[in-house]
């Protein structure tokens, strides 16, 4: 598996200061509230458990499924959610807490869905920003990194479901893949 990695993009190290700082931001813009914290899974769990640790603010923690790449390199731009929150989010603070902004079409399919839901706010959180990629008008209003046109994987980013349990990001050599 590690075999398969061409570098090391970001050490556990670099992501730990990554998501401390992200914290930070999140815990002063919503001092002396509560958010509802929603992880995009599979991809987002690992930085969403490290992120929600070191918030400092009432958390309510809910998790979506949703997927417009199966078991594909590339976004096809049809978004399914798979599992939907459980958490009443009416007139409530949610941030959605995501491993990467790429093509925006499942982020912002995600957005959509809970604005429908009647919150205070839906803001965006993401790990890695890949703007060079985007179709869809949307921003994180908490990213992490910005990175290249990389395949990349790790801490809970995956390829085919493999290279999640990375303890690190890597870029995945392209004859994995192509």
């Amino acid at each position: 598996m590690r075999n398969d990695v061409e570098r090391v993009l970001y050490s556990k190290e670099e992501l730990d200061m990554t998501v401390k700082r992200i914290a930070a931001r999140i815990n002063e813009d919503y001092s002396g509230e509560s958010i509802v914290a929603v992880c995009i899974l599979k991809g987002s769990i690992m930085f969403y458990a490290d992120l929600v640790r070191q918030l400092e603010i009432d958390c309510v923690l809910d998790f979506m499924s949703a997927s417009s790449y199966g078991k594909s390199a590339v976004s096809s731009g049809d978004v399914k959610i798979i599992k939907d929150i459980n958490t009443d989010i009416s007139g409530k603070n949610v941030v959605i807490i995501e491993d990467i902004l790429d093509t925006g079409h499942t982020l912002s399919y995600i957005k959509a869905h809970l604005e429908s839901l009647s919150p205070k706010t839906v803001k965006i959180c993401a790990l890695f920003d890949k703007p060079s990629r985007r179709v869809k008008d949307i921003v994180a209003d908490y990213s992490g990194k910005t990175i290249d046109d990389l395949f990349i994987v790790g801490y809970g980013l995956d390829y085919n479901e493999k290279y999640r349990n990375l303890p690190y990001v890597g870029v995945l050599k392209k004859s994995v893949y192509e």
